[in-house]
């Protein structure tokens, strides 16, 4: 693809107690993603509102709700600042309900996305009219597993059907990971482990955004 690629870094992959540190070092990124886990849709907990309310960045954040009940905790979000927003099919298994968690987030001048994990079929994504699909190369809820390379085939799928979709990729993105994600067709590479244990993460950034 001849188009920008995205990198998006995975705050979930950086030191917390210097959060704010780790942010103004993923600068030249071009979206922060943060990830919020309630213990019940993924076993771990992890940021809420406050903290993305906290940080301070230009860069756009990229909040990515992997919770069980996403439409309660859109304007909370909203509200501390996200300009994108993520929920997952698994957590709103309706297809009219997905439509109407779409319209509401972008009502409130956020783009929306939906995440699909590795074993979900993309079949009923073909006809939505969606902002951006996040394809799961790992299972949500923990960081540094390994790329799930069947995922690949879903990637291609999904660009067929959608040509001006935004396709992200989330989970064991490294340098070789993400040329195959971009080949297949994604435009937005969302990496934690690689770019925060990078000794220079800005130099990571670059490479990620051209490894192909």
């Amino acid at each position: 693809m001849s188009e920008r690629i995205l990198i998006t870094p995975s705050i979930l992959a950086a030191d917390f107690g210097k959060l704010q540190e780790e942010v103004d070092s993923v600068a030249s990124a071009d979206w922060l993603q943060v990830d919020v886990m309630d213990g019940h849709f993924v076993e771990n907990l992890s940021f809420g509102a406050p903290v993305l309310k906290s940080l301070k960045t230009k860069l756009p954040l990229d909040v990515h709700l992997m919770v069980s009940n996403p439409a309660e905790r859109i304007d909370e979000f909203v509200d501390a600042g996200a300009a994108h927003i993520t929920f997952h099919a698994e957590a709103v298994p309706e297809r009219a309900d997905q439509e109407c968690l779409v319209d509401a987030i972008r009502k409130k001048g956020c783009t929306a996305g939906i995440a699909i994990n590795p074993e979900t079929h993309h079949d009923a994504l073909q006809t939505m009219d969606i902002d951006l699909v996040l394809c799961m190369t790992v299972h949500p809820g923990k960081g540094g597993q390994k790329f799930i390379k069947d995922v690949l085939p879903k990637i291609r799928d999904i660009r067929l059907q959608h040509p001006d979709v935004m396709i992200q990729v989330d989970g064991g993105v490294d340098l070789e990971t993400a040329a195959e994600c971009v080949r297949a067709g994604a435009n937005n590479l969302v990496a934690g482990s690689s770019i925060f244990k990078a000794k220079n993460r800005a130099e990571m950034i670059e490479k990620l955004r051209h490894s192909v």
